[in-house]
């Protein structure tokens, strides 16, 4: 299955590679710079490259790239999702996934690639066993094994990778019982120049936080599940129940995990919760244009939009711009031709607007289109599809856990046209 692993940085060096079945030479990576040049963003680097001998599989995630090499066939999702999953792991050991963090934990990520693939195809992918195999780094932990010479390989195999549920280790003790629970969904957008919907998707995710006792068996139902058409669930939920019920009853991992992710993509169950004003206008004889914009909110059950801000790629013709907020911070870089306002909180009392004139070069022709607004933003305590959770029960131990559940809703790809 998988040959090789070649990890990447945004510069285009490859700062750390790893071979199961036989070495493949780095040369192989050059057929991936071609592709990247071509792509004018590391995120338009096509998934899956093929080349005389090889087909190159990649991820980008944290300015890297991983890329897996393969020789035969496979289903490039079943290679595409364990590149996620390896990126899942070092976040989980490390904190963050980044080239600093696993230069400095060269070792441990070795070990822990050695577990996850066996002669290319995949062993161990759970956290709770693989840190039962690999003792995750500390800084005691790195010191006891620089005097002694040890490693953080385990003594032991993992209890759990034999048993019926390998996602959960046996004998979990914990002094406070807690179940936290994140829905958290991502609004991608085009809105045209009417503020009419072009396009709305939302993706969504479930992330769980579970610390509890023993073998807990879990039960999460939901006021409205029929919104939840396109759904991925983690290996623990029982897909019969889901099917015919409709209820989420699994048997947690401990610790941190992805309990599903799901798609809404019916025009009518996306609401957008914020709207643009604008008017950008480029004059035919002069050489100044004016541009104004205003952002508000729209839709969002009463709940304040924060983190807001608004990004536009104007015209090569724009030498400079002239503007004025009111709120927020804005810069406009005159290489790039990148505008950024930073806005910050929406009051809807008072509707943040960015207002003033853009200078363009004299005698050049009006620019043919106007340049597109991106929005980022951020909703607490809402999901912008109307998911609820009804209520989390357990059965199978005694106590009374502690449960909590959050709701966020945040910008993914929001692209205006003006």
């Amino acid at each position: 299955m998988i040959h090789s692993l070649f990890l990447i940085n945004s510069s285009g060096d490859i700062f750390l590679e790893k071979h199961w079945k036989s070495v493949v030479s780095r040369s192989v990576c050059d057929y991936f710079f071609e592709a990247q040049e071509r792509a004018t963003e590391a995120e338009n680097v096509p998934p899956v490259i093929p080349t005389p001998h090889h087909y190159l599989l990649s991820v980008y995630r944290h300015k890297i790239f991983f890329v897996a090499v393969i020789q035969t066939e496979v289903p490039p999702l079943f290679v595409i999702e364990f590149l996620h999953r390896v990126v899942d792991t070092f976040q989980d050991y490390f904190g963050v996934c980044s080239e600093p963090v696993i230069k400095d934990n060269v070792v441990v990520v070795y070990e822990v690639l050695e577990e996850m693939l066996d002669n290319g195809f995949p062993l161990a992918t759970e956290s709770n066993i693989l840190k039962e195999l690999i003792k995750p780094p500390t800084i005691l932990r790195t010191v006891v094994n620089t005097i002694t010479g040890s490693t953080n390989v385990g003594d032991q195999l993992p209890t759990g990778q034999l048993s019926v549920v390998p996602w959960r280790r046996t004998g979990v003790k914990y002094t406070n019982n807690e179940a936290y629970f994140d829905v958290v969904e991502e609004i991608d957008a085009i809105m045209d120049k009417s503020g009419s919907t072009v396009t709305a998707e939302i993706q969504g995710v479930i992330d769980a936080c579970v610390k509890l006792t023993g073998m807990p068996d879990l039960t999460l139902s939901f006021m409205n599940p029929r919104l939840l058409d396109d759904v991925s669930f983690h290996p623990c939920v029982r897909f019969k129940r889901w099917e015919s019920e409709r209820i989420l009853s699994f048997i947690p991992p401990d610790g941190n995990f992805r309990l599903l992710s799901y798609h809404v993509s019916a025009q009518n169950l996306v609401a957008i919760p914020v709207y643009v004003k604008h008017s950008i206008s480029f004059r035919d004889s002069s050489s100044l244009g004016r541009f104004e914009i205003t952002v508000g909110p729209k839709q969002t059950m009463g709940k304040t939009i924060e983190g807001v801000t608004v990004t536009s790629q104007m015209p090569k013709g724009v030498l400079n711009m002239s503007l004025t907020p009111s709120q927020g911070t804005h810069t406009f870089d005159p290489v790039t031709k990148m505008l950024s306002w930073d806005v910050g909180k929406i009051n809807p009392q008072k509707l943040p607007s960015l207002k003033g004139t853009l200078s363009l070069q004299a005698g050049a022709s009006k620019p043919d289109e106007n340049p597109t607004i991106n929005l980022q933003f951020k909703i607490q305590q809402l999901a912008i599809s109307g998911l609820k959770v009804n209520r989390l029960d357990m059965y199978g131990e005694k106590y009374k856990p502690f449960k909590g559940i959050k709701y966020m809703t945040k910008a993914g790809k929001f692209q205006v046209r003006t």
